[in-house]
């Protein structure tokens, strides 16, 4: 089983986009995968049409309540499952501080549900902000997948990441494995290749060799609550997360 966060420090750099449709290319094979949203914008659960009324219902009542996280499951159209997020969520950090019981809250939370012994994978869709969240997930995992789009800014947000996870490593007592994806590709733009070269010298093996191209069913899809196999299965797009997945099987990171 693997859990797999999916984190940049910076926002619209794709995370939302990657964990929808990883999960879809893995339940296209029948993977059966578990989603977490663990953003409190909710735009995983939106699209995947698992919205939620309360926070009762989402995964802030994991962490207010002590609801399970098995009740808190619901099915989605793709086939995958999801547990959806509400903006309460947002409170969590307020409410709950930065303690080590609280950031290992869903490590936790999934052990004792034997969820890691299902032997479905789990992607959690992370905030931008580095907080009580983000270190819920990257705990939870030990695996992460870092989106970058091709612009200067969410190059320097994945470089900030970097430096966060190797300050972590004396808390985990390990080095956190991690996989970089180039995301909103434009082989017409110089800068595209610019940055893609940056991050071949910094990154090394741990970047993708998977891009995933700018694409615009990849950007229509979430008007439809759909996935990019749903809405437009003969897309690049389709096929960028098609081998994306392929890649990550072959290195063993699924």
């Amino acid at each position: 089983m693997t859990i797999i966060a999916i984190f940049n420090q910076k926002g619209g750099v794709g995370k939302t986009t990657t964990s929808l449709n990883l999960t879809a290319a893995m339940a296209r094979r029948d993977m059966d995968p578990l989603a977490i949203d663990l953003d409190p914008q909710a735009h995983l659960s939106l699209i995947s049409r698992a919205e939620v009324s309360t926070g009762d219902d989402s995964i802030f009542a994991f962490y207010k309540e002590k609801k399970s996280l098995t009740e808190l499951v619901q099915k989605t159209e793709s086939g995958s499952h999801i547990i959806p997020s509400h903006f309460e969520l947002s409170k969590v950090d307020s409410l709950f501080g930065k303690g080590p019981k609280v950031v290992n809250r869903l490590k936790s939370g999934i052990q004792e549900e034997m969820l890691e012994q299902e032997g479905m994978p789990i992607v959690i869709d992370c905030c931008p902000m580095l907080g009580v969240l983000s270190l819920n997930a990257i705990f939870a995992a030990g695996k992460v997948l870092v989106p970058i789009s091709t612009d200067y800014l969410s190059m320097k947000g994945a470089l900030q990441l970097e430096r966060t996870l190797k300050a972590l490593e004396h808390v985990l007592k390990n080095r956190v494995e991690r996989r970089y994806l180039v995301t909103r590709f434009d082989s017409r733009r110089k800068m595209s290749w610019d940055i893609l070269g940056q991050l071949r010298e910094k990154f090394g093996s741990e970047l993708c060799e998977s891009r995933i191209s700018e694409n615009v069913s990849l950007s229509e899809s979430p008007a439809y609550s759909r996935d990019v196999f749903t809405h437009a299965p003969h897309s690049q797009g389709a096929k960028d997360y098609e081998f994306l997945l392929e890649e990550l099987i072959d290195q063993a990171f699924v």
